[in-house]
């Protein structure tokens, strides 16, 4: 593998050739298939990871048993990387939601090279900050979004991560379950369960099992942005 992916990771941005040269040689490669932890949320917070292929869920289990999607990773995007902080435990799960690769380092490992190369602990804030922004986002969905927005929306943050077009329309291309949606919502499988059946009625999604495609995509930037929605040529007068 040559060093370009590295060169798009935003915690190597703006680092010289030699820099990536080195951080890869040292990097540790970790395969993964589909349901196989990179970590578990509680273990010690040891290394750090980017992505080469493949996508990754970050969850964690609440004290209630509810398992909630935090966010997904992609190829050239960093996870585990609380390790580089010093923490003392990890406060989510990795697990590989198809066949994964990453390069993992040590925390140590990291901060030896922040210490030769300062942009790295530059673009390191700058991960941190964006992380913080996008959870307040995700915590205003849930607090002000009606459920059926919460939803709308994740499946656009999923098309755009994973979607490849298709003779039906736009395909997340993962192994999607309505489980899934619904720990990425944080609402029910029955709720997502039901959103999903009336939008199949508009003809808006194919639904099937962990297989998902978007025939209408403005149709779910309608209701991502809460716009008023047509009516339902299919529906009866009351």
């Amino acid at each position: 593998m040559g060093v370009g992916l590295l060169q798009r990771c935003v915690l190597f941005e703006g680092l010289p050739r030699e820099a990536l040269e080195e951080a890869q040689g040292e990097g540790r490669r970790v395969v993964r298939v589909r349901g196989e932890c990179f970590f578990q949320q509680g273990e010690p917070a040891r290394h750090a990871y980017v992505l080469l292929s493949g996508r990754v869920k970050l969850q964690a289990v609440h004290p209630d048993g509810r398992v909630v999607i935090h966010r997904t990773a992609g190829p050239g995007e960093v996870f585990g990387g609380l390790a580089l902080l010093g923490e003392q435990t990890y406060p989510v799960s990795a697990e590989a939601w198809e066949v994964c690769e990453a390069l993992a380092w040590t925390g140590e490992q990291l901060r030896q090279m922040a210490l030769q190369h300062p942009q790295l602990a530059l673009n390191l804030l700058r991960m941190a900050a964006e992380r913080v922004r996008d959870l307040q986002a995700r915590v205003e969905e849930l607090v002000a979004d009606r459920v059926e927005r919460r939803i709308a929306r994740a499946v656009l943050r999923l098309v755009r991560q994973a979607g490849r077009r298709t003779a039906e329309g736009v395909l997340i291309d993962l192994p999607l379950s309505r489980e899934d949606l619904a720990n990425l919502t944080g609402t029910t499988l029955f709720t997502v369960s039901r959103v999903l059946s009336r939008w199949e009625e508009r003809g808006i999604v194919a639904a099937g099992r962990q297989r998902l495609v978007v025939r209408v995509p403005h149709a779910f930037a309608e209701i991502a942005e809460d716009l008023e929605q047509p009516p339902n040529p299919s529906a009866r007068p009351g």
